[in-house]
């Protein structure tokens, strides 16, 4: 025989309250005591209550649940958001419902969205790689359902919380020029994700700012493996770089494989920068130094702020937060080689010479 559910008036027996006052608990309203919502709160705990969402989503009220929109959760920088977004929640009293977006296409991302939205969600984080087209579009998908973006443009008029993409890129060169290094190659994320072609704009303007132009640029898919695929192939250039800036740690840690396999000291011979400072990024051999950005702040001021929003008066807007980046030295950066620094000094005195002799030649 089926067991008899749990109900608002069995809580509210068990209590010694109203059937009105646990509901007011379950629904985060304002006007009740502490003690007295600990006392509701330990009755549903005593008799196992679980909340029916789906009729109080029938019957209109707020659902206590969030929407995520995310790309592949394979990678390490999404799946840390998640991570922090869920815990985050958890303790604000949301659940979290996630939709994974199967490409970078504006029209994946709408599925999952409406997916999203199906389930009656309170408001929604979109942590998918949008141009300000696409994201303005989404929003109009969203309705009256507020959404916060954690991947588009900085000047693109949504509520987003992110990153700053050309801090962090300039970080990365200017660490690399100071040391000395000005043969430097970039291997940068796919050029469909705007967060990829911000990093790469970034390090383009940095070291334009230093008269300086990358000697190779290759384009990755944020995997170690794409990283040690196209580590492979500059080295198979005539010409190798002295410093390779990386678009994220993952690639970076195939980097470093491909130059280890070919013989190459790090940081004596290479100096490898990533990008996101993932868990693991300190425990890679050497360990690297990389651009930080602080996932889990991401995450928990996501939830906070959409939260926030949820219990203010003005549900459509959420606003805007621009997040520092900062550099993490460790072991896969030093002073360009003094070795390489005096062969090519030599290299363009002997040439200055033997123009000076020609010209004698020539009286």
């Amino acid at each position: 025989m089926k067991p008899k559910s749990v109900t608002l008036n069995d809580v509210a027996d068990y209590a010694g309250v109203s059937y009105q006052t646990v509901s007011r608990v379950l629904n985060r309203a304002e006007h009740v005591s502490g003690k007295t919502r600990a006392k509701v709160e330990q009755a549903m705990a005593a008799l196992n209550y679980v909340p029916n969402r789906v009729a109080q989503q029938l019957a209109g009220k707020q659902s206590f649940t969030l929407g995520l929109a995310t790309t592949e959760l394979a990678l390490h920088a999404p799946s840390q958001i998640a991570s922090a977004i869920k815990t985050q929640a958890n303790q604000m009293g949301f659940n979290v419902v996630i939709s994974m977006v199967e490409d970078l296409s504006v029209q994946a991302c709408r599925s999952s969205i409406n997916e999203l939205l199906s389930q009656r969600v309170d408001g929604l984080l979109i942590n998918v790689s949008l141009s300000t087209e696409d994201s303005q579009a989404i929003v109009q998908t969203c309705g009256e359902v507020p959404a916060l973006f954690l991947d588009v443009d900085p000047d693109c008029d949504v509520s987003s919380i992110l990153f700053d993409p050309h801090e962090g890129a300039r970080q990365g060169v200017e660490h690399v020029v100071a040391l000395g290094h000005r043969d430097i190659a970039l291997i940068t994320g796919p050029l469909a994700s705007i967060s990829a072609r911000l990093r790469y704009q970034g390090w383009l303007a940095t070291l334009a700012e230093h008269q300086l132009k990358p000697c190779s640029v290759l384009h990755g898919d944020w995997s170690a493996a794409s990283g040690y695929q196209l580590a492979g192939q500059i080295l198979s250039l005539a010409k190798h770089p002295t410093a390779i800036l990386v678009a994220n740690d993952q690639m970076a840690l195939g980097v470093l494989r491909a130059l280890q396999e070919y013989g190459l000291q790090i940081p004596a011979q290479m100096s490898v920068v990533g990008y996101d400072d993932t868990e693991d990024s300190a425990c890679y051999y050497p360990p690297l130094t990389t651009i930080k950005q602080d996932f889990r702040m991401l995450g928990q001021e996501s939830v906070k702020r959409l939260v926030q929003c949820l219990e203010g008066q003005h549900k459509s807007q959420v606003g805007s937060l621009r997040l520092a980046t900062r550099l993490v030295q460790r072991h896969t950066t030093a002073a360009a080689s003094q070795e390489k620094v005096s062969l090519q000094s030599l290299s363009q005195e002997l040439l200055r010479i033997a123009h000076q002799i020609s010209a004698l030649d020539g009286k």
